[in-house]
């Protein structure tokens, strides 16, 4: 018998029914119940294995593998070291909630497998020793012959030898928008995964017919089993904002390192200060320097982002995606159900006299009927248009219908479709079964593609329609209807109407119809000639309104397409169907030219090198399988971009999972496919996208915004420091010891009621007016850039400049070094209270309305901060822990000149950068 590794790799598809039984040893009749045992031990259960992840204590513990975390952790021994326990147990507090949203976040992101797991059937039904019998699923093995009918979930992958109209609906597994017909036939080598008829593959349903099929691959060997192998071996790439943080912590921590050990050995060797009062002031100077409240900071505006996105229908499961979505520069989107309604809709209908285009989308009856742009009313301008209409609704098996505000189908898709088209145009289904009642019916087969209908017709004697594929229609038709006679058919004439009307991607069904007297019952001799050929109906999955037509708020009237380019963002399409449709259907919303596009065995000629050439410059991807996804998604990400994909099937989870962001379909979606993704679209709407897009980019910018404002905070307390230090200014006496200008207490005080206040309304800043017209930024690019560099020196040596000549000036007017140093603090504060509408808008004007009256977030803060502030300078308590003093009225006239001088140079700063046009 074949080994178990020549059967995973073998092409059943390719080889005949009798070739199949005979590599398995196995007959239609299926295997004997010993055979059957010996080769469950020796291939095992159909199951898939279970990934062996990582526990939970080391899932938790890696939580805290990160710099700015490290940093916190340095913050809190500091802290402690100093005394000050309640602000330690918020940064670590601040730490152990940041370790609990990750560690639960990848918990629900490992249930990915699981859910793969769960989509394989419970039971099948085999022939053993000659017999039926229902089994589990589980025991299952290649060479067992089951049995199929409508409703069933296919348990493994079977070689089909046996159908009889048998449909399969594949969209999970292959993306294909209808059910597929199936045959016995074997089907080319090289075929795709969804061109290959004669195949059944686990987890995928029979929706009509029945069949047999011999299995040949259980458990790990299916096509859903080596999609699960795929999706557990696909590493998750560490997020652009993740790595920013990490290069920037890093660079900070030397930072700070290397500038307390030169302010260490500048005061010992050449100030003279004693080794014990330098190391409190290196210990003050990281602790000015560190920024406690950034990880926090950012933490919190990533968490704002995901309620903003969840109002938008854009719900986030991994929180550091809120901000990646903000650096996409690829989307890759497949087709059916996110770009397009996954609902078939007559587009185009031909007669012999006429061309119609129908409006409408999806299955509501709403639309219209239109010839060279001009509106068409069939009932009025030509019956034969309503006959084509009326016939199409009388050979028919579906049903559409009104639920709860929702029109939905019954029966099949393209049969729904002829339904709607006919309802358009005022026919009622019931009214005219009634007027055309049905006598028999020849089912639609794979064999003869088409489908049969004999009615009582109301004026006497009979009618039989016929429905089906045109090359089939065609072939038993002598006339077709012109005007209100019948003229002799003309075959090239609709073999050149149809080539038009398939080449706009729509799949094609013709009509004709068969006058007869007398008949009580349809035989196959009764559809072999004679017919008239009514027309053709042009078919296809449209796209999503909203997909087509949803502008941007910024864009104005823009369709989504161009909104994305305009953000530089290249949206590219990749699905299971088949090359004219996803060609037609790109060209509708943008996306291509219509002609260049890579199919599957395109893709699989190519190597990585290769693909990684040709991908960033091709927008369509037709007939593929989850691998051509992956590869897809990791040539892009090997020529720097960065990718965000959607999906909504079991076939796109390996990919979700690759890619930067991973997008699936929350009404559609399979579970494996929410499980794999970062984001989940509760409205299965692109456009949704392009909101997610755009809100995370306006959350970069608020963490840059935050970045903007502490970091002057903790460089301008840090310059103090180093000032006192360099100039000094350090103080011993014999009831404080040695004395900085400002103490390493009240510099945590000014860092953690900034951060806590001022820093945390920027979180919830709005998008600025260009936030979609800028083009995606670099993936390595720096979280701080040389101009965020320069404004952040260029506001903490001004706020340092307040600060510190403010304490000098105290100190010569005779005050204490208590009131000097609280002066210090306020003017300090008040200058970031002023700083905080400079940072509102990073590089446009401040001086409008919009900065200071436009965020009520902002306006809560300072009167947190009042509040706060005025309890440390006046309140017994805090002046006693902090050593403080309240402060005059000219004293605070002081603090306010300079708050508002400091907010005036940075808006000069400002409009020299614009108007240098350097600003990046």
């Amino acid at each position: 018998m074949t080994s178990e590794k020549d059967t995973a790799k073998k092409n059943w598809h390719s080889l005949d029914a009798k070739e199949v039984f005979r590599l398995l040893e196995s007959e239609e009749n299926g295997l004997k119940g010993s055979e059957a045992t010996h080769r469950l031990d020796r291939y095992g259960p159909n199951e898939l294995a279970v990934a062996k992840g990582r526990g939970a204590l080391m899932r938790f513990l890696a939580q805290f593998n990160n710099v700015l975390i490290y940093l916190l952790l340095a913050a809190a021994v500091i802290t402690g070291l100093l005394g000050e326990w309640l602000d330690m147990g918020v940064i670590l507090g601040v730490v152990l909630i940041n370790a609990l949203i990750g560690f639960v976040q990848e918990g629900k992101a490992e249930k990915s497998l699981d859910s793969i797991r769960n989509m394989l059937a419970p039971s099948a039904v085999v022939l053993r020793d000659g017999k039926k019998q229902d089994i589990p699923a589980t025991k299952l093995v290649p060479g067992d012959v089951i049995l199929l009918k409508p409703g069933d979930k296919l348990p493994a992958d079977v070689r089909l030898f046996k159908v009889r109209d048998l449909q399969i609906e594949e969209a999970a597994l292959t993306g294909e928008s209808v059910p597929v017909d199936k045959a016995a036939d074997p089907v080319e080598e090289d075929s795709s995964l969804g061109d290959r008829s004669g195949m059944g593959f686990s987890g995928t349903m029979v929706t009509y017919g029945q069949g047999r099929g011999v299995v040949v691959g259980t458990g790990k060997d299916t096509e859903i089993g080596r999609i699960s192998e795929m999706l557990s071996d696909v590493q998750s790439l560490t997020t652009p904002l993740i790595k920013q943080l990490g290069r920037f912590g890093n660079l900070l921590s030397v930072a700070i390192i290397g500038m307390a050990a030169v302010t260490f050995a500048f005061g010992y060797l050449f100030q003279g200060f004693a080794p014990g009062e330098m190391f409190m002031a290196a210990v003050g100077l990281a602790v000015a320097a560190i920024p406690e409240g950034l990880p926090a900071i950012v933490t919190i505006t990533l968490a704002i982002g995901v309620q903003r996105m969840a109002r938008r229908n854009a719900i986030i499961r991994s929180l550091p995606a809120v901000e990646t979505l903000g650096s996409v520069t690829v989307i890759c989107t497949d087709k059916t159900g996110t770009l397009t309604r996954n609902e078939m809709t007559v587009q185009t209908m031909r007669t012999a006299d006429r061309s119609l285009t129908v409006s409408g989308v999806g299955y509501a009856p709403k639309g219209h009927f239109q010839q060279d742009d001009a509106e068409f009313d069939p009932h009025t301008d030509d019956q034969n248009v309503v006959a084509l209409l009326r016939y199409g609704l009388l050979c028919n098996e579906a049903e559409v219908a009104e639920a709860e505000g929702q029109w939905k189908a019954q029966g099949a898709p393209t049969e729904a479709a002829l339904v709607t088209a006919a309802m358009k145009a005022g026919l009622v289904q019931k009214e005219e079964n009634e007027r055309y009642p049905r006598v028999d019916v020849v089912p639609f087969s794979s064999e003869h593609k088409f489908m049969a209908t004999l009615h009582r017709d109301p004026e006497g004697g009979g009618l039989i329609i016929l429905k089906g594929a045109p090359e089939k229609v065609l072939e038993v038709c002598e006339s077709q209807r012109t005007g209100e006679d019948q003229s002799k058919l003309d075959p090239d004439f609709w073999a050149q109407e149809e080539e038009r009307i398939a080449s706009r991607g729509q799949r094609l069904l013709a009509l004709a119809v068969r006058r007869v007297d007398g008949k009580d019952r349809l035989a196959m001799d009764d559809v072999r000639d004679g017919f008239t050929m009514l027309g053709v109906f042009g078919i296809i999955d449209p796209p999503r309104d909203e997909a087509v037509e949803a502008a941007g708020k910024l864009i104005g009237d823009r369709e989504p397409m161009q909104e994305c380019d305009s953000a530089g963002i290249n949206v590219k399409m990749i699905t299971g169907d088949h090359v004219a449709t996803a060609k037609a259907i790109g060209l509708k919303l943008g996306i291509g030219d219509g002609e260049n596009a890579l199919s599957g065995k395109d893709i699989d000629a190519m190597s990585d090198e290769e693909l990684r050439d040709r991908a960033p410059d091709v927008d369509v991807f037709a007939r593929v399988t989850p691998e051509h996804k992956l590869r897809i998604v990791t040539a892009l990400q090997a020529r720097n971009k960065i990718v965000a994909m959607t999906g909504d099937g079991v076939n796109d989870a390996p990919a979700l999972k690759r890619a930067d962001v991973g997008v699936a379909m929350g009404r559609s979606g399979t579970e494996a496919a929410k499980e794999a993704s970062d984001m989940v679209l509760a409205d299965d709407n692109f456009a949704s996208i392009a909101n997610a897009v755009e809100e995370g980019r306006t959350v970069y910018d608020n963490i840059k915004k935050a970045i903007l404002f502490i970091l002057p905070t903790n460089g301008g307390q840090a310059l103090v420091v180093i000032a006192a230090i360099f100039l000094g200014l350090g103080m011993a006496d014999a009831v404080n010891g040695f004395s900085l200008p400002i103490s390493p207490p009240q510099i945590l005080w000014i860092n953690m009621v900034t951060a806590v206040s001022l820093a945390l309304a920027l979180a919830f800043e709005p998008a600025e007016r260009n936030v979609m017209r800028r083009p995606p930024r670099q993936p390595d690019e720096p979280l701080v850039s040389r101009f965020l560099l320069w404004r952040i020196s260029f506001v903490s040596v001004m706020l340092t400049t307040g600060a510190l000549g403010h304490y000098l000036y105290m100190l010569d007017s005779g005050s204490t070094q208590e009131l000097a140093a609280t002066t210090a603090i306020n003017t300090l504060v008040f200058g970031q209270i002023c700083y905080l509408f400079n940072s509102r808008f990073i590089h446009e004007s401040s001086l409008n309305r919009t900065a200071f009256l436009g965020s009520s977030a902002v306006l809560w803060s300072i009167l947190v901060l009042v509040v706060l502030q005025l309890a440390f300078t006046y309140a017994p308590p805090m002046q006693f822990l902090f050593r403080t003093e309240g402060l005059g009225l000219g004293t605070w006239l002081r603090i306010f000149v300079f708050g508002i001088v400091l907010f005036l140079l940075v808006e000069g700063e400002k409009f020299l950068w614009r108007r240098s046009g350097a600003v990046h």
